[in-house]
């Protein structure tokens, strides 16, 4: 990485810019006096709006209705450092994003701002930094956002086109006592929160491609599992292989990827991914890849490294299937959300009640005041709602989430598990150490769910095809 230059001045009329750091060295006259001209002329950006911007504009209609005479304030967000002078990749706010349609290219410190007007409704307005192109000293002098840095940046006439939104420089935003900030005001971020409960065709459109992609990343995992098992840290690899296909066909990931192999498999959230991947073992994959939009799948699959269930894995395998698709038929339209959950539960508390896992009866487990004793084994939900973030709709209200019914262009995941944690002496030591979860992307529909992530192979059986095709 090259090293960041001083900020220059706005005149030429000098010899150096002014020196802030030991670093940095000062700009020569001859450079100041050359270096705005001999550029040839870029041509203009399309002045045609993207896609999305008709979904967008009838979100912020929404916005607007709901929140009458009240002054909005929207931020895309800053850059945040991740040590010294390197920032983490830029992502704007989920909010920001959704009533914009301005998405992996949207602009750090952009500000989307409903001003109320007098006869009703709001002016829309997106503030953020104009270019700093041939035209100005941070051109050159300003590492953040000068173009001889970082590349080209739309103009404001470019993003008002783009996205059929008003635009005006950062500058002349200004604050209020009175405003309502997204991050800051709880009825404002439970409102544009739950205004994503439902999807609309875009983006329904979106979380399709998200899916396709990701089955792909999983394909190419399975392609390369002598690779992975031969390196010490598999896991590494595992999420190395992933990640290129999510920067090559997407923006990034959704969320950090879990390669968990063995026991830990057992550990919900592992992000560490610095184990080795042997035969013999499982092998849980819990991926996502956001494509441009932001939009996100969310999918895991549990694979046999070898390429084949052993019997008790191959058991616990099913169980957790027979789980996802109890909890699959159990989600219809007016039906409320946590019934899904309920339908995966009897099956996890049934089967290790069965087993002799469990000091009591699958129906004492159950019982919501006095059981839970199976959900030892399965500590998380079996669902939540998918969309631009990975946990969408994060601060609805519950009676809009878990109690909420289900509707026709809801999406949301169906990933009950089982983990038998390696120290786990409730369990027989053939148990100890098996982790499985199987996690789809589901939409609803008014004739009932679709899996859309059907396509990646979900039964014992095709799961063990799976390998073996792919891995020659």
């Amino acid at each position: 990485m090259s090293e960041q230059t001083q900020q220059a001045e706005t005149t030429t009329t000098t010899t150096e810019a002014p020196v802030t750091a030991n670093r940095r060295q000062p700009f020569p006259q001859g450079f100041l006096d050359t270096i705005s001209s001999g550029w040839a002329s870029r041509p203009a950006g399309t002045a045609a709006p993207r896609e999305q911007a008709a979904y967008t504009a009838r979100r912020r209609d929404a916005v607007s209705a709901a929140f009458p005479g009240q002054r909005l304030v929207i931020p895309a967000g800053e850059l945040k450092a991740r040590s010294n002078d390197t920032d983490y990749p830029f992502r704007a706010h989920s909010a920001f994003a959704h009533l914009t349609g301005w998405a992996s290219d949207a602009e750090p410190g952009a500000v989307l701002v409903f001003e109320p007007r007098e006869t009703g409704g709001h002016d829309v307005t997106l503030y953020f930094r104009e270019r700093a192109d041939r035209t100005t000293a941070e051109f050159y002098g300003n590492a953040a956002i000068g173009e001889f840095w970082i590349g080209p940046r739309p103009s404001l006439e470019e993003v008002a086109a783009d996205l059929g939104i008003a635009t005006a420089h950062i500058d002349t935003f200004r604050a209020g006592e009175d405003d309502r900030t997204v991050g800051e005001d709880e009825e404002l971020d439970r409102f544009v929160s739950e205004l994503r409960l439902v999807k609309d065709e875009y983006e329904i459109a979106q979380l399709r491609l998200a899916v396709e992609v990701t089955g792909a990343g999983f394909d190419d995992i399975v392609a390369n599992l002598d690779r992975i098992i031969a390196h010490p840290r598999g896991e590494r690899v595992v999420e190395g292989v992933f990640h290129l296909r999510a920067r090559s066909e997407g923006n990034w990931e959704g969320y950090d990827t879990i390669a968990a192999a063995g026991p830990h498999a057992c550990y919900l959230h592992w992000t560490r991914n610095d184990g080795a991947v042997r035969p013999g073992d499982l092998m849980l994959v819990d991926a996502g890849v956001e494509v441009d939009s932001l939009y996100t799948a969310d999918i895991t699959r549990t694979i046999p490294v070898n390429g084949t269930f052993s019997e008790v894995q191959r058991r616990v395998y099913e169980t957790v299937r027979e789980a996802a698709d109890a909890a699959f038929a159990a989600a219809r339209p007016g039906v409320r959300f946590r019934e899904v959950h309920e339908a995966a539960m009897a099956v996890i508390a049934r089967r290790t009640a069965e087993w002799g896992l469990l000091p009591v009866t699958a129906e004492e487990a159950l019982d919501a005041d006095r059981g839970g004793q199976h959900r030892r084994y399965m500590v998380h939900g079996t669902s939540h709602h998918l969309g631009i973030d990975v946990h969408d709709c994060a601060q609805a209200r519950r009676e809009m989430y878990y109690d909420g019914l289900l509707e026709p262009g809801m999406v949301f995941t169906i990933e009950p598990g089982l983990y038998f944690q390696i120290d786990d002496l409730t369990v027989p030591a053939e148990y100890r150490g098996i982790g499985v979860r199987i996690e789809d992307d589901i939409l609803m529909t008014a004739d009932g769910p679709v899996n859309l992530s059907a396509g990646i192979p979900r039964t014992a059986d095709e799961v063990e095809a799976w390998v073996a095709r792919l891995r020659g």
